[in-house]
């Protein structure tokens, strides 16, 4: 009987999102056929406002551990960070083979560099049109295009079907580098019938189509010719190359030299130009030491920090703390990308800051994004035909505003699955429907310490950001069990201390009749002591201030 029962689970393939849905960032998906688990992606999410001191946010991997000796491997799409930030760290506790293509594979490799691990992982770059054969699974590259060169569609074949993903992708007749998206391979694997269809839906709530990347070359040529006497300043995403590539084209054109700065953005020109990714014309590209010797209106400077982030180059140019550029009357900044979502305070205040200096900021029409809108969604659904519809790549509401256009497009309601991070979604020919849900959640990343900063240490630090802490501290005499000395209250980020001697010191009073109190009635038990001062206290302070510190009792014998 239980043989039964395992032949009837066993055709089933199960889709299991381990991120990325509900936030844009942290995309990570288990695939499981019987024996074999294949995951695409393996990308980080930055930290919301409420992390305090947070660096990064990485994937709970631990159903990919326990089950271990299932996974045989990660397709990357492509190269950006929320779908390859956290492999460094996943690698550690995992570690199994990385298919990629091209420039991502090189992207990937300056990461394990970092954190030395490319001798140990097994790497494998696969081209387009090329089919990896893992456990049950046959996973085949698709040409799309991005804002990234050589970003990739997975059709994903199974036993139980084929479900395309189509990773981070827009439709562009004329990419900058390359060849454009490989539509006919999507219909012809559309004709032969698709399970299911998981479809980037980033921009799924703005109609039309995504521009062309080319149309921003113009709009180059257009800035720069309006400013011919200018030194230029063009700041975008470090790995945007085909962006950096029309900037470059740009600056020949008009006679500039140019300089590429920010730590980020160097490595991946570099990667690029090693893969051919990028053309540079001859003596067009120099350092920064050699900027001197060119007067303003031949220089261009390409940067990191559009997004307003405190530690990139543009950033330090604006607040004087960069070591060999400042920015002044006589510049032009252009920002060549639009504020991800929660950025935009960020990216203002830099702006602004840069206005006060006597720049010139250019920000319309220097961008355009590098995710499909609903005419290009409706185009890939169109040519795939699937049965069922799993929206990803965004929040609620961007996977819902996609699940209208595959409701328009004919599919079934019942048909279209919004996933939350950690649903099993279970699904053959026949019929599909979540079955289960595993352990997700975000690993914190503070410095080097991994997933040592929790929730409760979150809270503390929010507590001690929003009310700061009083620290009581106090002597008793080992052996009578009176006070030998204080209690003594310090306060930090509560109150200041010099201005407010009267509150300190009625606040050392209250601890003291309460501590004095339990000892007078034979009490000298720390837990309960401790317990006294911090009820005492707490009600004290917030009678009088209506604030609620943390309280920290430290009790030393002598």
């Amino acid at each position: 009987m239980k043989k039964k029962e395992n032949m009837e689970n066993a055709s089933k393939l199960k889709i299991i999102p381990l991120g990325g849905l509900e936030q844009i960032g942290m995309n990570i998906t288990a695939f499981e056929y019987e024996d074999s688990i294949i995951v695409v992606d393996c990308g980080l999410a930055f930290p919301a406002d409420d992390m305090l001191g947070i660096d990064l946010v990485i994937p709970d991997i631990t159903y990919l551990k326990d089950n271990f000796d299932k996974v045989k491997g990660f397709m990357i799409t492509h190269g950006h960070e929320d779908h390859i930030g956290a492999l460094p760290y996943v690698l550690k506790e995992l570690n199994i083979p990385i298919y990629a293509t091209r420039l991502t594979m090189g992207i990937i490799e300056n990461k394990l560099k970092e954190h030395d691990l490319v001798k140990g992982t097994k790497r494998k770059v696969v081209k387009f049109g090329q089919s990896i054969n893992l456990g049950d699974f046959r996973i085949e590259f698709i040409k799309t295009n991005h804002s990234i060169v050589d970003a990739a569609a997975l059709a994903i074949y199974s036993p139980a079907g084929c479900v395309v993903h189509t990773g981070d992708f827009k439709v562009d007749y004329t990419p900058v580098f390359g060849d454009a998206i490989d539509l006919q391979r999507f219909a012809e694997i559309g004709k032969k019938g698709v399970l299911a269809l998981m479809c980037d839906s980033t921009n799924a709530e703005r109609p039309g189509f995504t521009a062309s990347e080319r149309t921003v070359g113009k709009t180059f040529d257009t800035l720069f010719e309006d400013h011919k006497n200018d030194r230029i300043f063009v700041a975008t995403f470090a790995s945007n190359v085909d962006r950096v590539q029309q900037i470059i084209n740009t600056a020949y054109k008009f006679g500039r030299k140019v300089v590429v700065e920010g730590r980020s953005m160097v490595n991946i020109i570099e990667t690029a130009q090693n893969l051919g990714c990028i053309s540079i014309p001859e003596n067009t590209l120099i350092e920064i030491d050699k900027l001197k010797n060119y007067p303003d209106e031949q220089q261009v400077i390409i940067t990191t920090g559009s997004q307003g982030e405190s530690m990139a180059a543009l950033s330090r140019m604006a607040s004087n703390m960069h070591r060999k550029i400042t920015i002044g009357p006589g510049d032009t900044v252009i920002f060549s990308s639009s504020p991800i979502p929660g950025n935009e305070k960020a990216v203002t205040r830099v702006i602004n800051e840069l206005l006060r200096k006597g720049a010139d900021v250019v920000f319309q029409d220097t961008h355009v994004s590098g995710h499909a809108c609903q005419e290009e969604i409706k185009l890939i659904y169109s040519l795939v035909k699937p049965k069922y519809s799993i929206p990803v790549h965004g929040e609620y509401k961007h996977l819902k505003a996609q699940a209208k256009i595959a409701q328009s497009l004919g599919i079934d309601k019942d048909n279209i699955f919004i996933l939350s991070s950690g649903d099993v979604l279970e699904m053959d020919a026949q019929e599909a429907k979540v079955t289960g849900k595993v352990q997700v959640g975000g690993i914190l990343v503070d410095g080097l310490g991994v997933g040592d900063v929790g929730n409760v240490v979150l809270r503390d630090r929010q507590h001690l950001a929003e009310d700061g802490i009083l620290i009581v501290v106090m002597s008793l005499d080992k052996y009578t069990g009176q006070l030998a000395a204080g209690p003594d209250i310090v306060s930090r980020g509560f109150v200041y201390v010099r201005e407010s001697d009267e509150l300190m010191e009625e606040a050392r009073e209250v601890v003291d009749s309460a501590v004095n109190a339990l000892i007078n009635r034979g009490i000298s038990d720390w837990g309960k002591l401790k317990s006294t001062t911090k009820e005492s206290l707490s009600d004290f302070v917030w009678k009088k201030t209506k604030r609620r510190p943390m309280i920290l009792p430290i009790i030393m014998e002598v």
